[in-house]
């Protein structure tokens, strides 16, 4: 069985004062690792680790960061086939999906190391005579990362190596469910011999996250990606103490599907944004908008299309829905389901679940009124929703609290530029999915579903502060 405690200024150290707890595999319960956890003495290490390392780590040449976070790379993708049993395992991840992690966290490794060498600066006009006036872009400081369990190691990776491609150092709090996701990014970036103290690991209690880590003056920002009730707590306790936050949050992401689009083609895009990795995506198909001449003829093929998909071991290749992170998850799309079915949607298929396993669910005819028009369900359920024309699917779109991700399938080009422009959402994504992802394309929502952007040189705007200097290289006299 193997055992991770916290790493702490380049090592795994003991806890002076944390827990062990078992990391477990959701879909037999088996114990994947033991972990211990970090208690305040430990998180006070790792903050003065991670405090110390960033006076040497923010004036690194550029070159220097970028060699790391390309060997870096290079040792995830040595170590793929390990990652991708570790993201199965831990994880719930189906086979498909893991390898589709790992090789998105190889390229953003790859692309943060680029940005190292493009972080600039500005000339300004001289704001007097014989006067020299640019800014610079300067690293935060010590940067606390939270991160969630649905892609353990690409959403910690795209936080972490930004943060040090940038000049950060970085504490890197993983989700309670995936610890060991945490420590494998540890151990890539000990082996391509990151500077002591520059990443911290340290899985540890929420509760300790908000009182000691965020409270913390060491901690100069908090970036988060997780559920909007989370992150609102987060943001509160940052904002009270004026720290930079970025969050990336839930999303209740619609498709809209025009009558003048392949049914066959919308079918297939939707199959995949609704039901990759059981649905427990921020960006994936929750609410599917068909306009009315289509609407039973896209009902009807979907169903057909969610009961194809294989639900089972997420160890064979060809599953698609492997289990919940959580049983106890079951109960709340149960809910979301009755309740929905009660005030007058059809449900086409699913609903059930054995043990963590919740088979595909579609519901059709929802309406605002139903929980589940506007609740993240985290889980392989989606709905569908009839509009009378564009205008009405624009409307129904716009009508969320959420505002993360979405899709437009139509072969007009004036609708669709037109539509995409009023759509409330952070991504538009013309004829594809809700669930498109780059390395440096800005990545972000709006309303609940977050502040801030990320990829490419957006995170190094992030992770960074604008400072002004002046130069008067002529002296000159003052008017009194």
């Amino acid at each position: 069985m193997k055992e991770y405690t916290p790493y702490i200024h380049g090592a795994w150290v003991p806890a002076v004062d944390g827990a062990w707890t078992d990391d477990r595999n959701p879909a037999n319960g088996q114990v994947v690792a033991r972990v211990q956890t970090a208690g305040p003495q430990d998180l006070n290490r790792a903050l003065a680790s991670a405090q110390s390392a960033f006076a040497s780590w923010s004036v690194s040449p550029a070159a220097q960061r970028e060699q790391i976070l390309l060997k870096a790379a290079d040792c995830l993708e040595a170590m793929r086939d390990e990652a991708v049993e570790l993201l199965i395992a831990e994880s719930g991840s189906a086979w498909k999906k893991a390898v589709q992690e790992v090789a998105g966290s190889v390229g953003i490794l790859r692309t943060a190391a680029g940005e190292c060498r493009r972080i600039s600066s500005e000339v300004f006009a001289p704001a007097a005579q014989d006067n020299f006036s640019f800014s610079l872009r300067c690293p935060m400081g010590v940067v606390l990362g939270i991160t969630p369990f649905n892609y353990p190691l690409l959403l910690a990776m795209k936080k972490v190596a930004y943060a040090l491609a940038a000049g950060d150092t970085f504490i890197l709090k993983p989700a309670s469910a995936t610890p060991v996701s945490g420590h494998m990014i540890a151990r890539v970036f000990h082996e391509a011999g990151l500077p002591a103290g520059v990443l911290n690991v340290v899985p540890c209690s929420g509760r300790l996250v908000g009182s000691q880590l965020i409270q913390d003056d060491r901690v100069r920002m908090v970036t988060f990606t997780g559920s909007s009730d989370v992150g609102l707590v987060i943001a509160q306790q940052a904002a009270a103490l004026l720290k930079r936050y970025t969050m990336e949050l839930g999303g209740k992401n619609p498709m809209i599907v025009l009558k003048d689009y392949s049914v066959d083609q919308a079918v297939h895009l939707a199959g995949y944004g609704a039901f990759f990795h059981q649905g427990q995506v921020c960006m994936a198909t929750s609410r599917i908008i068909v306009e009315a001449p289509v609407y039973d003829e896209f009902c009807e093929k979907f169903t057909a299309r969610a009961q194809g998909f294989k639900v089972g071991d997420p160890r064979e290749h060809d599953t698609v829905i492997g289990p919940l992170i959580e049983e106890a998850q079951c109960a709340v799309i149960d809910a979301q389901v009755r309740d929905a079915v009660g005030k007058g949607a059809r449900l086409l298929t699913g609903g059930t679940h054995e043990g963590p396993f919740y088979h595909p669910t579609v519901l059709a005819d929802v309406t605002p009124e139903m929980d589940i028009f506007d609740q993240e369900s985290f889980g392989p359920v989606t709905s569908i929703i009839r509009a009378e024309d564009a205008e009405d699917a624009l409307a129904i779109c716009n009508n969320s609290r959420f505002g993360l991700s979405s899709a437009l399938l139509t072969y007009d080009l004036q609708k669709a530029f037109s539509l995409s422009m009023r759509m409330d959402v952070g991504k538009v994504h013309i004829n594809d999915t809700t669930f498109v992802s780059g390395t440096v394309a800005p990545s972000g929502g709006f309303k609940l579903s977050g502040v801030g952007k990320e990829g490419g040189h957006h995170s190094i705007e992030e992770f960074t502060e604008l400072k002004w200097i002046t130069m008067q290289y002529q002296d000159h006299s003052m008017p009194c």
